[in-house]
């Protein structure tokens, strides 16, 4: 994509279909008079006379307690600089994005029009009470420093400039562990800190509360080393300033254990880490490009431990690994500051979570046969789902523990399974999805590629290297589509009508009538189907020419899945396919099945669609929980239609014990865990969270997905197919280019699956 295309994205993303990237939504009924009388007029004046009496109450009946201010004067935006106020707004709405989807905080972003000190603190002081929190953000050093200062000393709730204490705290877990698989003293190591600015700063100081000597801290800011001797130092830099009569980065350099980066881009020279002590720690993390490569610096040191900024790479120090949960662990004690005792919590539990054995969730999402504690991962990435459950309570503990709390927590326990309740509410899994498709992109051929929305779709693929794609149909129609939405890439075109494919064509033909020749299938009928894209696109998965296939965007879905099952085929030992849907519902991620295919499914059929469910289930890196639906509730009624439901719940408590799965259930009880384990405490499901769903029939699967999506416009995944011979799924008539995005990244992740199996 070109440069000029990203910048229409970036700006139509932003503008449509509604500008900004954050919301309100009511979290009350308001559905009738009764309702709205209770909101407001009169019945709000009753928590209003309570929080008269007891100010504490505005914690109880409004929702000052999980709501966060993202504050700036957009002085030092990202890499833009003092770009004012409003420029910044989208800054700070994409930060209240991440509050909401990494920790369930609301976030309202203000933007402050001043660059005085006083004026600014002030400001902020008068907004305070309708927050439970204030993040800074963005603000030019050294005002920043004084801000964040002042206001945690004049208010009573927790503040924290991020720019400043995110990149310590993340960098300063990281730092703790390299130096342990360095063998290593902090008290002892030699540190060279590029940078003087806000983040340089807090970083060095969190060091030190580390353990790090001043003595053996060097640091340099644009004018160089930052010598004790230099002239008109700020407060902040005369800190770090130093005794040795060195003058360059080259010589801060030699015999250094530990380079911290904060600074710009391949400053720093192959030479430089040669010079460094054996088992250099380098810390390059200028965005988006490091004080040096990462490939060259670990082809200049094959002992090097190395962590950047980005996420291509291993070891990312990201802050979202640290505000969210930072915040969270606060706001849940209600305390009145975030302290020193509070930042060093969260130290601890990011090093001590980076040496727990890794969720196989985690592997699946970043391609990775087992991540464990060494050089390439010595901080937690940040599509953990652990983060949530062991920060805020590290965070929360030290809180309490040092005074600042005013709602201690008693119920550990409890407390967590509510933070892990908060991760239902985001597209964590989407996002996995995509990553985890990037690691090992494959060729994927597009069947409708003269469509609008399957090119976009591409062409997304293609720009965030997910896939290969190979655009089948009308060459002039894609070239010009092209053209339209700028995706000037070099990728294969193929019309399967065209002279040019003569040759391939009649090859692919003539495997196609070896295979059926038998099923009543000619030479000439053969040749006359390859002409039609569905037929060539499959053919060019068999015969290897691609690795997967999507397609249906344009065509009904019976009319799609013939050719495929013709030409594909089932999997060996497959006598049945199905399709399941993946559902982005508050509750998390939910597998529907069979969603597409089987009308009447018989209680063996069943048995088979909830076997490859529960397969597709774990493709994803999630636990199956398997609940199988009906209208009744274990042997409640004797129709066939409930029995035959019964019936596949037997056949799979023998035949697959290991399976977490029970039936048949209605819906609510299946989705309900208190009311399950209340009337059905024999249940297998008792005291587990259904995430898989096996519907009795097509119109009932059909139907729950397709009022999901419309009526909660839940996000869909699939149908994915389920049981044929390779990676070929199918669209829903009028797929949106984001559910086409998605396939697509199944279908990547489905032939990565395929092809590790082969080299078993």
């Amino acid at each position: 994509m070109s440069k000029q295309s990203k910048r229409i994205e970036a700006l139509v993303y932003h503008a449509k279909p509604t500008p900004g990237k954050i919301k309100v939504v009511p979290t009350k009924k308001y559905a009738s008079q009764r309702d709205l009388s209770l909101a407001y007029s009169p019945g709000v004046a009753e928590p209003c006379l309570e929080i008269e009496k007891e100010v504490e109450n505005v914690y109880k009946y409004t929702a000052k307690g999980n709501l966060v201010a993202v504050i700036s004067n957009g002085t030092a935006v990202l890499g833009l600089g003092n770009i004012g106020p409003e420029a910044s707004k989208p800054v700070m709405e994409g930060k209240g994005l991440l509050f909401k989807i990494f920790a369930d905080i609301d976030v309202f972003d203000i933007e402050v029009d001043t660059e005085d000190i006083d004026t600014f603190i002030e400001t902020v002081k008068n907004i305070a009470p309708t927050f439970g929190g204030i993040n800074l953000e963005d603000i030019k050093a050294p005002e920043a420093f004084e801000i964040e200062r002042r206001l945690k000393e004049e208010l009573d709730i927790p503040v924290m400039h991020d720019d400043q204490h995110g990149t310590a705290i993340i960098s300063a877990a990281a730092l703790m562990n390299a130096l342990e698989i360095a063998k290593k003293k902090i008290d002892e190591v030699r540190i060279v800190v590029s940078g003087a600015g806000a983040a340089a700063i807090s970083c060095t100081r969190l060091y030190q509360a580390c353990g790090a000597k001043r003595e053996n801290i060097v640091m340099l800011d644009s004018k160089g080393i930052i010598r004790s001797d230099r002239e008109n130092l700020t407060s902040q830099k005369a800190e770090f300033s130093t005794h040795r009569k060195i003058d360059t980065l080259d010589e801060a350099m030699e015999k250094a254990d530990v380079f911290i980066g904060l600074s710009m881009a391949d400053i720093v020279t192959p030479a430089m880490l040669k010079s460094m002590e054996k088992n250099p720690i380098v810390f390059a993390m200028a965005n988006p490009n490091p004080e040096i490569k990462y490939q060259l610096a670990l082809d200049t040191r094959d002992d090097i431990i190395m962590a950047t900024g980005r996420s291509d790479h291993p070891n990312q120090v990201n802050n979202v690994l640290g505000f969210p949960f930072i915040f969270r662990g606060a706001l849940d004690v209600r305390a009145t500051k975030i302290n020193e005792a509070m930042k060093m919590a969260a130290v601890k539990a990011l090093s001590r979570l980076a040496k727990e054995p890794v969720p196989e969730q985690v592997n699946l999402a970043y391609n990775e046969t087992r991540l464990t504690f060494g050089r390439d991962y010595i901080i937690p990435k940040p599509f953990d789902p652990r983060l949530i459950a062991e920060v805020p309570p590290a965070v929360a503990k030290a809180a309490m523990e040092s005074g600042v709390a005013k709602e201690p927590i008693d119920d550990w326990d409890r407390y967590k399974d509510s933070l892990l309740e908060r991760l239902g509410s985001d597209n964590k899994l989407v996002r996995q999805l995509l990553g985890r498709a990037r690691t090992n992109p494959k060729r994927v051929v597009f069947a409708e590629a003269d469509q609008l929305n399957v090119l976009k779709a591409a062409q997304i693929a293609h720009d965030e290297g997910f896939a290969h794609p190979i655009l089948l149909g009308r060459r002039d129609t894609i070239v010009n589509l092209m053209k339209e939405i700028e995706f000037d890439a070099d990728v294969p075109i193929i019309d399967p009508k065209s002279d040019e494919e003569l040759e391939r064509k009649n090859r692919y033909a003539k495997a196609y009538w070896e295979k059926r020749k038998r099923q009543g299938v000619t030479i000439y009928s053969a040749e006359k189907k390859m002409r039609e894209r569905n037929y060539y696109a499959a053919m060019m998965v068999n015969q290897g020419d691609a690795d997967c296939l999507v397609t249906g965007y344009s065509r009904s879905y019976p009319t799609v899945v013939k050719p495929m099952l013709e030409l594909i085929g089932m999997a060996p030992g497959i006598s049945r396919v199905a399709t399941t849907n993946v559902m982005m519902t508050q509750r998390g991620p939910m597998f529907l099945s069979d969603t597409s295919i089987n009308i009447d499914p018989t209680a063996k059929d069943l048995a088979r669609i909830a076997r490859m469910t529960y397969r597709v289930t774990k493709m994803f890196g999630i636990e199956p929980v398997t609940a199988m639906i009906s209208y009744s509730n274990f042997g409640s009624s004797e129709n066939p239609r409930a029995k035959k439901v019964g019936e596949a719940v037997d056949y799979l408590h023998k035949a697959y014990p290991e399976m977490v799965i029970d039936g048949e259930l209605q819906t609510d009880f299946a989705l309900n865990s208190k009311m399950l384990k209340d009337i059905f405490p024999f249940s297998k499901l008792a005291g587990h969270r259904v995430n898989t769903l096996i519907f009795p029939s097509l119109d009932a699967a059909n139907i729950t997905y397709k009022l999901l999506k419309e009526l909660n416009k839940a996000e869909s995944i699939g149908p994915i197919m389920m049981g044929m011979a390779k990676p070929v799924h199918i669209l829903q008539l009028g797929a949106s280019v984001d559910e086409i995005v998605n396939m697509t990244a199944v279908s990547v992740i489905d032939a990565q699956e395929r092809e590790k199996q082969q080299q078993k």
